[in-house]
């Protein structure tokens, strides 16, 4: 049975159209649409329910070695309220979820994960981990929503005056509109923006508050739609599509973030090896949409599937992106199977569309 999230009835009331995700009941979509959503964080700003999301604690003399370990990226020069982008692997190498990391305290990490991945994750991290460390799933005590676009800081002022000043870093027991929070210089836009993490209880009070202050900037509330667009632009990966039980972080273009350096983690040596298939970008020439699992080929031959599709309303053109053979150069000619018509597809670069100055 599906959940809800401490925003149902916000937004019901503001007329979003609801549809399963994750395991969660959430908005696609509100009266504006997605296009209007979407223009709206990439031009000025937006407010999305990441409720959904799933929060644990790490915690522990063995916190920092468990969280190498377990994970693809290095964390021991994590500063104290800096966030960190990272994938925790299977053995051969292939993608559990990809996930953020905040380190609280020395020993005391606080990670969100994927909210259709959060049982996996909790077994798996369970299943794992050692030493002395206690790991806690806190994520149906904990809601979140995220504040997106160039003109996210000044709706955020009018709450707040803590503000964290760099990207990817967090400050904690933060007052924001009346209530406690976690605050982080974090998003998935694309944009700058904040994700505000807080009581369960408190989440619907911040959300009508968010909104009286964004009203004088135009701020709307955003759905599963245009997050999914305004990601797809900015590259970033999408667990199930860029990212699976089947894709390697460095097939998905991800390899910064695998730190081969460190000591011994989980996939370390499946990672090392040379990948037989890489990340690609394209734009479609041709009339039409291309997306997810659609065949890719140089003339007749078969050299990779889709990923992601979409239509992109910034650049008003259709894109997508595939898994391609690793051999196979970007000065090809390259065509992508979109039910049964084969459309002229051209290499692009990453990401699609760059930050709003």
């Amino acid at each position: 049975m599906e959940k809800k999230t401490p925003l149902y009835e916000c937004h019901l009331e503001a007329k979003g159209k609801i549809v399963e995700f994750g395991g969660y009941l959430l908005p696609i979509q509100y009266e504006s649409g997605i296009m209007a959503e979407h223009k709206a964080v990439r031009e000025n700003v937006g407010m999305f329910d990441v409720s959904h999301m799933g929060e644990f604690v790490m915690e522990g003399k063995d916190a920092l070695a468990n969280v190498n370990y377990l994970f693809t990226n290095d964390f021991t020069d994590l500063a104290l309220g800096g966030v960190r982008y990272s994938i925790m692997c299977q053995p051969d190498g292939n993608t559990v979820d990809d996930l953020l990391v905040y380190r609280m305290k020395e020993d005391k990490f606080y990670i969100v994960v994927n909210a259709s991945n959060r049982d996996k994750d909790r077994e798996w991290i369970e299943s794992n981990k050692f030493g002395d460390v206690n790991f806690e799933d806190i994520s149906d005590s904990i809601g979140q929503i995220a504040i997106q676009g160039p003109n996210s800081e000044k709706v955020v002022e009018k709450l707040t005056n803590q503000i964290p000043q760099k990207y990817y870093t967090f400050l904690d027991d933060v007052v924001f509109a009346g209530k406690k929070v976690l605050i982080s210089r974090t998003g998935y836009t694309g944009e700058d923006g904040f994700e505000v993490y807080c009581r369960s209880e408190d989440t619907p009070h911040l959300w009508n508050e968010v909104l009286k202050a964004g009203a004088e900037f135009g701020l709307i509330p955003c759905g599963l739609g245009c997050r999914d667009t305004l990601r797809f632009e900015a590259g970033m990966p999408l667990y199930g599509h860029e990212l699976s039980e089947t894709i390697s972080p460095v097939e998905a273009g991800l390899k910064m973030f695998v730190k081969l350096d460190k000591e011994n983690f989980i996939g370390k040596e499946a990672l090392s090896k040379d990948r037989l298939r890489k990340r690609m970008a394209f734009r479609v020439v041709d009339k039409g949409i291309a997306r997810e699992h659609c065949d890719v080929y140089v003339h007749d031959e078969l050299v990779g599937q889709t990923t992601t599709g979409t239509f992109s309303p910034t650049l008003n053109q259709a894109i997508f992106t595939a898994l391609i053979d690793v051999d196979v150069s970007s000065d090809n000619h390259f065509s992508v199977d979109v039910r049964g018509r084969k459309l002229k597809a051209e290499v692009t670069k990453f990401p699609f569309v760059r930050k709003s100055k």
